[in-house]
C-alpha cells in the first residue's frame, strides 16, 4: 500500500514592536512576572483598544515578502473562547477579511522547486502565560498578554517532516531578514501548530487531521511529525477510525499526547471588533513599505553567488540567517579569498556554534578577528592546523588572533635554514621512509612531512618542508 502524508501548518511570531497590539506597554522579554500590564491587555471594564500603526506595517511587510496580496480594507474580529491565560476571555484576531491572503515559499526537491501555498497573514494580539506549580496549583502571567502576532496559515501542501523543517527554515529566516521578529523560539517568539493527517493513495481513505501544538523547536516539530506519520498510517492499516483531536509533543517520552477534541471555527462565534473601526491600506503606503524591505534571502543567495564565486550551497548555508550572511560579508573584507572565508565559517566556526548552541551575533570574537586569522594563513605566517588551534583560543578567550599567536609562539617556521637542519634529522631517523618512497611508496613523503610537523609541533611551513625534503633525497 503506498500512504501519502499531508501537512499543513499555523505559525505564530511574536512582532518587534516597542509596544503592544492595543496598548502602550512594553513588549520586552521577561520582567518581573505581571509588571508588563495595564487595563487595555488586562482586558479591564471600560478600557478600549486602540491599534498599533507599526503592527499593521508589520504585516504588510510580512505579506510582501511572501508574495501575499494585501487587503485595501481590512477588520478585526473577536474570536470567543475559554482559557485560563486568555484574560478577556476572547482574542482580538481576524477572520474573513485577513490582511494578507495567498502567497507562498519556495522548497527545494530533487526534482525541482516546489511552491509550498500560504493561505493567509493575519495580525492578532497574544494570550498571558499559565506558569504551572509543583504542587498543582497553576498562577498566571499577563505580560505576554496583548503582545502583537503575525500568525501564518499554510495550505496542506507538505508532504513529509524534511520538506516542513526546509519551510520553516526559510520563513524563520526571511522574518529576520525583514526585520518583523527575532524568531526566538526559546523565548515564545516563534510557535509553531501542524496539522497532519494520512491518505491512503489506492482507496482515498484518510484519516482524521491531528493538530500537534506546544512545538518549541525545529527538532520538536520533525520528530512529532514522524510519530505521527507512522501513527496515521497503523491506524489506516488496521482500518481504524480517529477523532480529530489536539495533541502535544512529550519531549521525555518521544511521543504525543492527547489534550482535547479540536474546536472548529463555529466554536469561536467570531464576530467584528465593535471597539475598533475598519482599516483602509492606502496603495502609496503599500509601495513605501515595499521599496524600503531589506534584502531577502534568495536575493542574497543569488548576489553571494555573483560577487563572491561561491558555490549556490555555499550561498544558501551563509544567508540562512541575516547575522550569519552580515558576518560572512564583513569577514570577505579582511581577505582576499571569499571560498576560504566560506570554507572557515561552514566548517570549523558553524560547528562550534552548533555544538555549544549559541547564536553567530553571541561570539567572543568578531569578524574582522577571523579575517585577521586567515590573512596569517594566507600569508604563511602560521600553517592551517595552527590556525584551527588558534580558532578554538578565540572562541574560548576573545583574543585576537594575533595576540594568541604571540602569547603562545605559534609563528610558522619558514625559514630554510632552520628548518633545513630539523629536516635532515628526520630523515636521518627515518632511512625506511626514504627507501619506501624511492621504491614508489608516495605516501611515505607525506609520513616525513608529519613528522616535520611533529618535530617543529606544527609550526614548519609545510609547503617549505615538502620542497626540502624532496631535495635531500634526490641528492641521496
Amino acid at each position: 500500500m503506498a500512504y501519502k502524508t499531508i501537512i499543513g501548518l499555523e505559525i505564530h511570531s511574536e512582532l518587534m514592536t516597542n509596544s503592544k497590539i492595543f496598548c502602550n506597554c512594553t513588549t520586552e522579554f521577561g520582567g518581573d512576572i505581571n509588571t508588563h500590564c495595564c487595563p487595555v491587555c488586562l482586558g479591564l471594564p471600560g478600557a478600549l483598544p486602540v491599534i498599533n500603526k507599526k503592527v499593521v506595517e508589520y504585516g504588510i511587510r510580512a505579506g510582501i515578502a511572501f508574495h501575499s496580496d494585501i487587503a485595501r480594507e481590512t477588520k478585526m474580529d473577536r474570536k470567543n473562547y475559554f482559557y485560563p491565560d486568555l484574560v478577556k476571555g476572547y482574542q482580538i484576531s481576524q477572520d474573513n477579511i485577513p490582511l494578507c491572503s495567498g502567497g507562498f515559499i519556495e522548497v527545494e526537491k530533487k526534482d525541482g522547486p516546489k511552491e509550498i501555498r500560504i493561505r493567509r497573514i493575519h495580525i492578532e494580539e497574544d494570550t498571558g502565560k499559565s506558569v504551572h506549580s509543583e504542587d498543582g496549583g497553576s498562577l498566571l502571567d499577563y505580560n505576554r498578554s496583548g503582545v502583537p502576532l503575525i500568525e501564518i496559515v499554510t495550505e496542506p501542501d507538505m508532504n513529509s517532516p524534511e520538506e516542513v523543517k526546509e519551510f520553516l527554515e526559510k520563513l524563520k529566516a526571511t522574518l529576520e531578514y525583514i526585520e518583523v521578529s527575532d524568531v526566538k523560539m526559546e523565548e515564545g517568539s516563534l510557535r509553531c501548530d501542524v496539522n497532519i493527517n494520512v491518505v491512503e493513495e489506492e482507496t482515498g481513505v484518510k484519516t482524521s487531521i491531528t493538530e500537534l501544538k506546544n512545538l518549541n523547536s525545529f527538532k520538536a516539530v520533525v520528530k512529532a511529525l514522524e510519530y505521527e506519520e507512522k501513527r496515521h498510517i497503523e491506524l489506516l492499516k488496521e482500518g481504524k477510525e480517529n477523532l480529530k483531536e489536539t495533541r502535544r509533543w512529550d519531549e521525555v517520552n518521544n511521543e504525543t499526547i492527547v489534550m482535547r477534541i479540536k474546536e472548529g471555527a463555529a466554536d469561536y462565534r467570531y464576530f467584528p471588533e465593535p471597539d475598533l473601526v475598519k482599516m483602509e491600506i492606502e496603495e502609496e503606503w503599500i509601495e513605501s513599505i515595499k521599496k524600503n524591505l531589506p534584502e531577502l534571502p534568495h536575493d542574497k543567495k543569488e548576489r553571494f553567488m555573483k560577487e563572491y564565486d561561491i558555490p549556490e550551497y555555499d550561498a544558501g548555508v551563509l544567508t540562512q540567517s541575516k547575522y550569519l550572511a552580515a558576518f560572512y560579508e564583513e569577514t570577505v573584507k579582511y581577505s582576499d579569498d571569499p571560498k576560504q572565508v566560506s570554507n572557515w565559517i561552514m566548517g570549523d566556526v558553524l560547528r562550534r556554534i552548533n555544538d555549544e548552541e549559541i547564536e553567530i551575533k553571541d561570539l567572543k570574537f568578531t569578524s574582522k578577528d577571523l579575517g585577521e586569522l586567515l590573512k596569517l594563513i594566507e600569508d604563511g605566517k602560521i600553517s592551517n592546523n595552527i590556525g584551527k588551534k588558534v580558532l578554538r583560543d578565540m572562541f574560548d578567550t576573545g583574543k585576537s588572533p594575533s595576540t594568541i599567536v604571540k602569547e603562545k609562539g605559534l609563528i610558522q617556521i619558514s625559514d630554510e635554514g632552520a628548518l633545513k637542519e630539523i629536516v635532515e634529522k628526520v630523515i636521518k631517523n627515518n632511512e625506511q621512509s626514504i627507501m619506501d618512497y624511492k621504491n614508489g611508496k608516495d605516501r611515505a613523503l607525506g609520513f616525513l612531512v608529519g613528522q616535520v610537523m611533529k618535530e617543529t609541533r606544527g609550526k614548519a611551513n609545510p609547503q617549505l618542508a615538502n620542497k626540502l625534503i624532496l631535495e635531500i633525497i634526490n641528492e641521496k
